[in-house]
């Protein structure tokens, strides 16, 4: 045994995220099949940097660090469904408690947990916004001229062609509205920053020599320049999740935990990086 020490972090909810398409659903199907995921990514990082395939990869292991939010439990009316939402009753928050009372469970690993506020009311999906704004210039028709029937129970519109089809288009825009097209302003609190915390801790502490961080974002940024001027290896895999550029000069090595997945064509750059893991 050598007295490398490596220290992997994982933010849970990009973690999730991504995992569906790099394990078949069977692995992820329980929290215990998620938990083995998780120590299998963790493995595999260890084999990569170390060489160790035996059962005494977990002598290189510091620690796995992994971290989420509580889930929302608060309730809600929802504005198109018409009902009343208990969200600590839904399937979401089940499975993430039953996923975190499973992971405190586990050897070796630390669970972080945030919490989720909710910052505002429901508001439509980013994907919407600009077609129902753009859908309000069709209104302008209304101020053809009108004309009323005689006994005044019923008025027409003289429109033209183009202002048939606008308001043709706006009707089927709005007809397509259901309940997933709108989302409750939920917001993750606190994970970055205790990401940021532990990254410090662990490298002005001097406690391992090797972070391996699964994420997905550039927020590490900050954290991973101080554990490089520490003196410790920052790899980062972002699941196979194209990054930019910009963001090799802040790490010391790009690895995945999981094989490419089959839909990946390979022609970004992670391919070449994963092909070499860090040293």
């Amino acid at each position: 045994m050598n007295g490398r020490s490596i220290a992997v972090l994982i933010d849970g909810s990009f973690f999730l995220k991504r995992l569906p398409k790099l394990v078949a659903p069977r692995h992820m199907a329980t929290p215990e099949g998620i938990a083995k995921c998780i120590r299998k990514l963790a493995h595999n990082h260890i084999k990569a940097l170390t060489g160790c395939d035996s059962k005494e990869w977990n002598q290189y292991l510091y620690r796995i660090f992994y971290y989420d939010a509580v889930p929302y439990e608060g309730k809600a009316h929802h504005p198109i469904d018409n009902r009343s939402i208990d969200f600590s009753k839904s399937q979401v928050a089940l499975d993430r408690h039953a996923l975190f009372t499973e992971l405190r469970k586990q050897r070796k690993l630390a669970l972080r947990l945030g919490k989720v506020n909710r910052e505002h009311e429901w508001a439509f999906n980013p994907r919407l916004t600009k077609p129902l704004l753009r859908s309000r210039s069709a209104l302008a028709a209304l101020n053809a001229p009108v004309q009323h029937s005689e006994d005044g129970a019923s008025v027409s519109l003289s429109l033209s062609s183009d202002d048939y089809a606008a308001l043709i288009a706006m009707r089927d825009l709005w007809d397509g509205i259901d309940g997933g097209s709108v989302n409750l302003g939920l917001r993750q609190k606190g994970v970055d920053m205790r990401i940021g915390i532990d990254i410090a801790a662990l490298a002005l502490k001097k406690q391992v020599d090797t972070i391996v961080l699964v994420s997905g974002d550039s927020d590490f940024v900050p954290a991973a320049k101080l554990a490089r001027r520490e003196g410790i290896d920052v790899v980062l895999d972002p699941l196979w999740q194209q990054i930019n550029d910009d963001l090799f000069e802040h790490i010391d090595g790009l690895q995945s935990g999981f094989k490419k997945p089959p839909q990946n064509n390979g022609n970004n750059h992670q391919a070449a990086a994963v092909a070499a893991p860090a040293q």
